[in-house]
C-alpha cells in the first residue's frame, strides 16, 4: 500500500501556493508601510507629529503580534483558508478606510484593526507555505514569500507614494491600494489547500504545551525582538530623519526610503535560501553583524542620496534577512509535529509586540524629545544585541545537520 511519503511531490502545487501567498504577504506589507511615506502630508493635513508617528506605526505593531499568537493556534485547528482569506479581506478593506480618518484617534484605531487582520495572515500564511514546501526549498520559498514584504510595502510603495501625491490626494492613495488584496482573496479560497486532519494521512498534532521545548523558540522570540526593533524603526523614522535632519526633498527621501525595500527583497530571498546550505545559526551572526556595522555607516555619511541609497540598501539587506531566516525556517524547524502556523505566530507574536509595536513607540518619543537622528542609534543597539543572542541559536537546517552527522568525532 502506498503512503504520502512515496507520492512524488506535487511541485505545481507547491509552486502555485508560494506564488499566491507572495502576492499575499506584499500587499501586507504595502498596506502596512505605505503609510510611512505619506506621513510628511498626513501630518500637515491632521496636525501629527514624531511621537504620534511612532504611537500609529506601534498600535499596529502590538495588535499585529496579540493576534499573530492567538491565530496562530486558530488556523492549525481550523484550518489556513478559514484565517487567510478573512484577513485578507479585512486588511485590505482597512486600508481603504485609512483614507477616511479625520484625525489621530480614528487613525490609530483603524491601523490597529489592521494590525489584527494582518496578524492573522502572518503565521497562517507562513504555515501554509512551510507545508506546501519539499522540505530542502523550506528556507528558500519562505524567503521568497517573505522577500515581497519589503518590496512591495519599502520598495515601490515610497516610490508609488510619492510620485502619486503629484496628481491626488494621500486619502485617494489609501483606497487606490485595497483593491489588489481582495481579487487576491478569491485566488487564495479557490487555491490553498488545509492540512489532512483525518484518515490515514493526517497530520499527527502534538500538544501544544510542547511549543516551548525546543530552546530555539524562547532564542527566535529573543532575536526577533532585536531584529524588528532595529528594521521597523527605521522603516517608520527614516522617512522624516532624510527630509527634517538631512533635508532632502520629498522626491529624495522616496528614493532613499525605497532602499529599505529593495535591500529588504534581496535580503528575504538570499539569506533563508543561503541559510539551507550554511546553516541558520551562521547566516543569522553574519547578519546581525553586517547589518549593524553597514547602519553606522549609514548614520555618519551626511546628506548625499545616493551613498545614502546604497548604505542603507546593504544594512537593510541583512536586517530583513534575518526576519525571514528567525520566522521562516528557524521557526517552522523548531515546530512540534502540527504546530507550524502556533509556533510562528508566538515567535511573530513576541517579535511584534515589542520590535513592531512598542519599539516604534519609544523611537517616536525618543524623535520628538532629543531629535530625530537619535533613532538610529536605538536601531544599531537591537541589532548589536541580537548578534549576542544568535551565538546560541541550535543549528536546524536539513543539510547542515546531515553533513555535521557524518563527519568523525
Amino acid at each position: 500500500m502506498s503512503t504520502a511519503r512515496e507520492q512524488p511531490w506535487d511541485s505545481r502545487y507547491e509552486w502555485q501556493t508560494v506564488t499566491l501567498l507572495t502576492l499575499g504577504f506584499g500587499l501586507v506589507g504595502l498596506d502596512r508601510w505605505i503609510v510611512a511615506p505619506l506621513f510628511p502630508s498626513i501630518s500637515k493635513d491632521l496636525g501629527l507629529n514624531y511621537r504620534d508617528l511612532g504611537n500609529l506605526i506601534g498600535a499596529l505593531g502590538l495588535a499585529w503580534g496579540a493576534c499573530a499568537v492567538l491565530a496562530g493556534g486558530l488556523s492549525d485547528r481550523i484550518g489556513r483558508r478559514r484565517v487567510l482569506v478573512p484577513a485578507l479581506v479585512g486588511f485590505s478593506l482597512l486600508s481603504g478606510f485609512t483614507g477616511l480618518a479625520q484625525g489621530l484617534t480614528s487613525l490609530v484605531l483603524i491601523r490597529a484593526l489592521m494590525g489584527i487582520t494582518e496578524g492573522s495572515f502572518c503565521p497562517t500564511s507562513f504555515a501554509a507555505t512551510a507545508e506546501a514546501s519539499k522540505p530542502s526549498r523550506r528556507g528558500l520559498n519562505l524567503g521568497v514569500q517573505q522577500s515581497a514584504f519589503p518590496l512591495f510595502g519599502l520598495a515601490l510603495g515610497p516610490i508609488l507614494a510619492t510620485q502619486l501625491l503629484r496628481v491626488v490626494d494621500w486619502r485617494l492613495i489609501f483606497v487606490m491600494v485595497a483593491v489588489p488584496g481582495l481579487l487576491l482573496a478569491v485566488l487564495l479560497w479557490r487555491s490553498v489547500r488545509d492540512p489532512v486532519t483525518a484518515g490515514p494521512r493526517a497530520t499527527e498534532r502534538a500538544r501544544l504545551s510542547e511549543v516551548m521545548k525546543h530552546p530555539n523558540v524562547l532564542l527566535g522570540m529573543a532575536a526577533l525582538m532585536c531584529a524588528m526593533s532595529g528594521i521597523f524603526v527605521l522603516s517608520a523614522m527614516v522617512p522624516n530623519y532624510l527630509i527634517d535632519y538631512l533635508g532632502l526633498t520629498v522626491q529624495q527621501m522616496g528614493f532613499v526610503t525605497s532602499a529599505i525595500g529593495f535591500g529588504g527583497f534581496l535580503g528575504q530571498v538570499a539569506l533563508p535560501g543561503a541559510s539551507d546550505f550554511l546553516g541558520r545559526k551562521t547566516v543569522l551572526l553574519a547578519g546581525f553583524v553586517l547589518g549593524a556595522g553597514l547602519l553606522y555607516a549609514f548614520a555618519h555619511v551626511g546628506a548625499k542620496p545616493g551613498p545614502l541609497f546604497a548604505l542603507l540598501f546593504a544594512s537593510t539587506f541583512f536586517c530583513f534577512g534575518l526576519l525571514g531566516v528567525i520566522t521562516g525556517p528557524i521557526a517552522a524547524e523548531a515546530a512540534p509535529r502540527g504546530l507550524i502556523s502556533s509556533t510562528a505566530g508566538i515567535i511573530i507574536g513576541s517579535g511584534e509586540i515589542f520590535g513592531g509595536g512598542i519599539a516604534p513607540v519609544i523611537a517616536g518619543n525618543v524623535a520628538q524629545r532629543y531629535g530625530i537622528e537619535h533613532v538610529l542609534t536605538m536601531a544599531l543597539i537591537g541589532l548589536t544585541a541580537g548578534a549576542v543572542v544568535s551565538l546560541f541559536i541550535r543549528e536546524t537546517a536539513p543539510k547542515k545537520r546531515a553533513l555535521s552527522a557524518v563527519q568523525p568525532g
